[in-house]
């Protein structure tokens, strides 16, 4: 059995008195996709702010217990190292609006201050746009700018962004629920193809995505871990009453 690359021990997050996040502990497997799902307002977009090290920015901002990347606690380590290693794609594409698709890539890398030779930088870009199967629409364009794209291309183009940095894990925080039917299936195909390379966790509404590109699926209610377990057998045999009503569409 693979180790996990990440391990969520008895964590809780809030704000001030509100605890959004009660007592969770799970792990996450290498090279597998983990969706998170749930009713808004259970905390899955509060847990992957944690995992990146991005909730604590928020004024009030509580968290106990630990997370733990490849055995070392996240909290005991520069946020700026950790963000390195755990990418995130945000629900509404965002590349930034005044750099070119080339330097959109490596931004991660200018905004680090971490200087690259041309040839290096090259290859990062085309690497990372075809690892986001971007590479052959944008190559002619490297120069324009990130916003003259569509929106599936724009979401890509910030996949290929968080690609760039070389993460051991890829946050999606419902990352298809801003695309059209047509972009939506090739970001589903791209995360499917994109679990050899990294690690992802999906933050999804939708239970027929997570159904078909998650092997892991986390259900959280009301702050609380309800069912952890493989996709197939949660979603054919739920141990839990909520986990059933909530994947027939009783609740949600």
């Amino acid at each position: 059995m693979d180790s996990p690359v990440l391990a969520i021990e008895h964590f809780s997050a809030g704000f001030g008195e509100t605890q959004v996040l009660k007592d969770i502990t799970l792990s996450v497997l290498p090279n597998r996709v983990t969706a998170l799902m749930g009713p808004s307002g259970c905390g899955k977009t509060t847990l992957i702010r944690c995992i990146n090290r991005m909730h604590e920015l928020t004024p009030g901002a509580t968290t106990s217990g630990r997370i733990l990347l490849h055995g070392e606690d996240i909290y005991a380590r520069n946020p700026i190292l950790v963000r390195k290693k755990i990418g995130m794609v945000f629900q509404r594409p965002n590349p930034f609006p005044t750099m070119s698709i080339y330097n959109n890539v490596v931004a991660g890398y200018i905004l680090n201050g971490i200087a690259l030779k041309r040839q290096e930088k090259d290859r990062i870009v085309e690497d990372s746009l075809r690892k986001a199967a971007l590479w052959d629409e944008v190559r002619d364009r490297l120069h324009k700018k990130g916003t003259f794209l569509s929106g599936g291309q724009q979401q890509r183009l910030c996949i290929a962004r968080a690609l760039a940095m070389n993460p051991d894990i890829m946050l999606m925080d419902e990352p298809t629920s801003a695309l059209d039917p047509k972009a939506t299936a090739y970001i589903e195909q791209l995360i499917c193809d994109l679990k050899k390379n990294v690690t992802i966790i999906l933050v999804t509404h939708n239970i027929a995505q997570a159904a078909r590109v998650s092997d892991y699926t986390a259900f959280l209610y009301l702050g609380e871990l309800i069912e952890f377990g493989t996709t197939e057998k949660m979603f054919t045999v739920p141990q839990d009453k909520r986990t059933e009503e909530y994947l027939s569409g009783k609740f949600g």
